[in-house]
């Protein structure tokens, strides 16, 4: 897939989706940019920017529909809008729950399944689903953003294998820390019970939440080289490239120690120490 291609984007107005529009624009493909509000994405003849909020099925599929009636196919679907929530599972609010499960893992599966078809018809494309580290593995009050990016893994990995026959292959992009605002001002917060005060303040550095922000980022890997990995990862992969992406130098270890914690727990039974020994054997 080295040629020009059409790139549906959601999330594009700031972070990951805008580095990726930008270096996905200068590679010389189109972009179908989706946002949620106000951005400042630049005029461009190969960019059309579109207005939609990724949990409304109906406009998923509407939008799917115009990227395709506006550049005439659609090559690759990039699904990275989303955001993270801090709260216990105890703190957080029905609403919370639901916006965050509807945004991070359904608008995913509205769009991919809006996406399908026309892959299908042409007998090609991609479909890149932006996870992180935090899908392995999980995190004391990151719960909720953990469970919708496990659930985006898993529907993913199923869809993956439903969608090969038709030439049409899946990613899951698995970014450990990215200096964008998503840690800061992005970051949303359940209302904090004191009970979990001194967890905070061990996971954190403070029990204060929000906690202080002056509109910064909070350290990691550069957007621009996320941007730019997945641009070389869609390049050069077929449709039997392997599922999962680590990028940037911080994921493979992230993603070692979770499988580690993983493996150290289930070998407390001992017929799963004796399999995982015979699996090895084999």
């Amino acid at each position: 897939m080295s040629h020009p291609q059409v790139w549906f984007i959601t999330g594009a107005a700031r972070g990951i989706g805008r580095a990726l529009t930008l270096a996905a624009l200068d590679a010389g493909h189109a972009v179908f940019a989706t946002v949620r509000g106000e951005h400042a994405l630049p005029e461009h003849e190969r960019l059309a920017v579109h207005v939609l909020d990724v949990r409304h099925h109906d406009d998923a599929r509407a939008a799917v529909r115009a990227a395709v009636e506006r550049f005439g196919r659609l090559d690759v679907l990039v699904n990275n809008a989303g955001y993270g929530l801090i709260g216990a599972a105890e703190e957080v609010t029905e609403a919370e729950a639901r916006a965050i499960i509807d945004t991070d893992l359904l608008g995913a599966l509205w769009l991919s399944q809006a996406a399908i078809a026309p892959m299908r018809e042409q007998g090609s494309g991609r479909i890149v689903q932006v996870s992180t580290t935090g899908a392995v593995g999980s995190m004391p009050t990151l719960g909720l953003y953990n469970a919708a990016k496990w659930g985006l893994e898993g529907f993913s990995e199923a869809l993956a294998a439903e969608v090969r026959g038709f030439g049409i292959g899946v990613t899951i992009a698995e970014p450990g820390g990215v200096d964008t605002e998503w840690g800061t001002g992005s970051m949303r917060f359940a209302a904090p019970l004191p009970a979990y005060d001194e967890l905070r303040t061990g996971v954190f550095g403070t029990a204060e939440v929000p906690w202080p922000s002056d509109g910064g980022t909070g350290g990691g890997t550069p957007p621009e080289a996320v941007a730019a990995a997945l641009l070389a990862h869609v390049a050069d992969a077929g449709t039997d490239a392997p599922l999962r992406l680590l990028v940037g130098d911080d994921a493979p270890g992230q993603v070692a120690a979770a499988l580690r914690m993983r493996l150290a727990d289930y070998g407390r039974d001992s017929r799963f120490a004796e399999a995982w020994a015979e699996h090895d054997e084999d």
